[in-house]
């Protein structure tokens, strides 16, 4: 997340830092992580199961059977403190109602553009989808409702997840309760790069599946990049991102704890504030400080709010705006006197919460229901973030009749004789003749 130069050049004097970080470096395209990758998939495709076994004891430490029991998938949500579990259900039970929601918006539709002419689309789910779920230093235990969860509204048949092993040698429950309230099929317990290479291959069951999601390290997301063709990802991954747009009327207090709050993800996550307010920046920048002295997770938010924080101070509103929507920011959160308006202008970021209640961590625990997976890195320019409609092709038909055809044919046979494409011109006239044929009988 940064200004282009463009826009800097473009609104030059009309904004300043009070804090300026570093750009982010692009984790998942560092040369030793893409040479890493690229030997451990090479290894996987030509050993299969041996290699991913050998990896698994490697890395993580696994030496026993990959797969969880699915006894054990079923009954997690028993060995979780109730108070976590009405939790997880809530979030599961409200993604999935967001994904009923936008699939029954989703409707397969047919017209008629000329007489003779029938053209229409199916929404057709992906065949089989395999997550990975993270449960490293920070369980993300929502990513099983973003990724399961609305593949299953969407109708996906196939549901399989990997899991990478706790410091116990277990997969971590609550992940596993997730999962389980999310319609998974199966489950096993396998971390990292190693885990994406059997579900894209097809070694854990025998049948590859045709899409990869979910969150992960830079090895992971490198992973998923190098196996995009092979199969279909969600979306290439980056730190985590968020954004504030604020005027006087923000608390400083609050715009630093959301700040903290996505900071905390890694020391490598960006958290920026726009303001019109050089007063509030001030104030934001003692907040942080006042709220890191005590934060149990300053190890990780710290640096990432020293290296990768910033604060600009725009001059007005319309120059905030654009400042913004250069940015692009994976979550942006807006607090202003009318956000609404200012809502209505900007047109590039992942997921937007609105005014000082609406705080990023309720979409990222999956009790606001809509979806966490998410564009950075400017992606959000040119992509939404995930939903049931991913997990969708929307495949087109047509059906010509016989009237229809000397318009259509005569039309492509003069492009196709242009284009110096004889046998596409063929195709039509053969029809045409045919045509003729019929008239003078």
């Amino acid at each position: 997340m940064r200004l282009t130069s463009h826009t800097a050049n473009q609104l030059d004097g009309r904004f300043r830092f009070l804090k300026q970080g570093i750009d982010v470096p692009a984790a998942q395209r560092d040369p030793a992580v893409v040479e890493t990758v690229a030997t451990m998939l090479s290894d996987i495709e030509r050993e299969g199961l041996d290699a991913v076994r050998r990896y698994a004891e490697q890395l993580d430490g696994t030496t026993g059977e990959l797969a969880v029991d699915p006894e054990v998938v079923a009954t997690s949500g028993d060995r979780l403190d109730p108070a976590l579990r009405a939790a997880i259900e809530l979030g599961a039970e409200r993604t999935r109602a967001f994904a009923r929601e936008t699939r029954s918006h989703l409707q397969d539709f047919e017209g008629e553009p000329v007489p003779g002419l029938v053209t229409g689309v199916r929404y057709v789910p992906v065949g089989s989808v395999g997550a990975y779920l993270p449960a490293g230093r920070f369980p993300l235990t929502a990513s099983a409702f973003m990724t399961l969860g609305v593949a299953a509204e969407a109708g996906v048949p196939r549901r399989i997840a990997c899991t990478p092993p706790q410091p116990n040698g277990k997969p971590n429950d609550a992940v596993l309760y997730a999962a389980h309230l999310s319609g998974v099929d199966r489950v096993w317990m396998l971390g990292g790069v190693q885990a994406l290479a059997a579900m894209a291959f097809g070694l854990l069951d025998e049948q590859p599946v045709d899409m990869l999601v979910g969150a992960g390290n830079a090895y992971v997301a490198e992973a998923k990049r190098a196996l995009f063709g092979r199969v279909a990802i969600d979306l290439p991954a980056g730190p985590s991102e968020v954004a504030v747009l604020a005027d006087a009327s923000a608390d400083a207090d609050w715009v630093a704890a959301d700040l903290l709050g996505q900071a905390e993800h890694g020391t490598n996550s960006p958290a920026a504030l726009v303001t019109t307010s050089a007063e509030l920046g001030q104030a934001v920048l003692a907040a942080v400080d006042r709220r890191l002295e005590t934060l149990e997770t300053e190890w990780v938010a710290g640096p990432a709010w020293r290296d990768h924080g910033f604060v600009i101070v725009a001059d007005d509103m319309e120059t905030a705006i654009a400042l913004m929507d250069d940015l692009a920011p994976e979550h942006l959160e807006l607090m202003t006197e009318d956000d609404d308006a200012v809502h209505g202008k900007l047109t590039n970021y992942g997921s937007v919460f609105l005014g000082r209640w609406s705080t990023v961590a309720y979409s990222d625990k999956g009790m606001a229901g809509t979806n966490h997976v998410l564009p950075t890195a400017g992606g959000a320019k040119h992509t939404a973030g995930m939903s049931v409609s991913r997990y969708l092709k929307a495949l087109t038909y047509q059906r010509i009749a016989r009237e229809a055809t000397p318009a259509l044919a005569e039309a492509v046979a003069t492009i196709s004789q242009s284009e110096g494409m004889a046998a596409h011109r063929d195709t039509a006239t053969l029809r045409l003749e045919a045509l003729a044929r019929e008239t003078q009988d």
